[in-house]
């Protein structure tokens, strides 16, 4: 019986789900519910809702840094840096191992060793200052402190809307570690998350502008799935935090766009 379909499995309840996925995406110091039978995909469905509320934090963070005089480019970094700090660069971390893993290793246990290994190659430093550079690019482009935060929440949401979506689909591309540990998502929290994180892309973007970027931000999602089946085989929780990234950066450079 896989762990999807095990009947024990008692996922928590709506509160304490959003606490659970609170706690692990960020570094607020919330207590999170003590696991029992029930695994991180259970509370997968939240996700969206969180990276909203980080999105949030940094459209704060661009709006303050406005207010203060600074120019749209170190708005746009503080932005970036904020929600950086409230992660703890949790998904930049799992982009730059992921960068590292695909580029450098001969075979699928190569890739997975260098994956495994906490020192960061040159292929992963420059992911994350890509990333880093792209998103706050996107961010002094738009300019205007109200329709960044939007685009910041729209981001944060669906680029982690996608993740429930991708560990339904595919399949974990080890025994262990945190893409094997944290189990599948049931269906109902993976359209959950996916009608949370598209009801708030609408929302924030309008109809024609959401679309677009809802549109290219699952393109590029299932594009960097292709390339992580064809690499390791499946995804591991590095594998994760690069669909949470090229989501996030497609939907502000979208959102950017004139």
């Amino acid at each position: 019986m896989s762990a999807k379909d095990d009947p024990l499995r008692r996922p928590p309840g709506f509160l304490a789900s959003f606490v659970a996925a609170t706690a692990f995406l960020t570094r607020v110091p919330i207590g999170a519910p003590t696991p029992g039978a029930w695994q991180l995909a259970d509370v997968a469905w939240a996700f969206p809702l969180v990276g909203a509320g980080i999105g949030a934090v940094a459209g704060l963070a661009f709006l303050l840094a406005q207010l203060v005089g600074l120019g749209d480019w170190p708005a746009a970094l503080l932005a970036v840096l904020s929600g950086l700090a409230l992660t703890g660069a949790l998904h930049e971390d799992g982009l730059a191992d992921t960068a590292d893993g695909f580029s450098g290793g001969r075979d699928r246990e190569a890739k997975l060793a260098i994956m495994r290994d906490s020192r960061q190659g040159t292929f992963g430093v420059l992911a994350i200052v890509l990333s880093v550079l792209l998103r706050a690019a996107a961010l002094a482009a738009i300019g205007d402190a109200i329709h960044a935060g939007l685009a910041l929440i729209a981001a944060h949401a669906v680029s982690r809307a996608a993740l429930p979506v991708m560990m339904w689909r595919m399949a974990p591309a080890r025994a262990e570690g945190l893409g094997a540990a944290a189990g599948t998502p049931r269906p109902p929290g993976v359209i959950g998350a996916a009608a949370i994180g598209i009801l708030l892309g609408f929302a924030a973007l309008g109809p024609t502008r959401g679309l677009i970027a809802l549109g290219l931000t699952g393109a590029i999602v299932f594009a960097t799935a292709r390339l992580a089946h064809r690499q390791i085989g499946g995804y591991t929780g590095d594998v994760l935090g690069a669909f949470q990234q090229t989501g996030e950066i497609v939907m502000l450079l979208a959102a950017s766009a004139q």
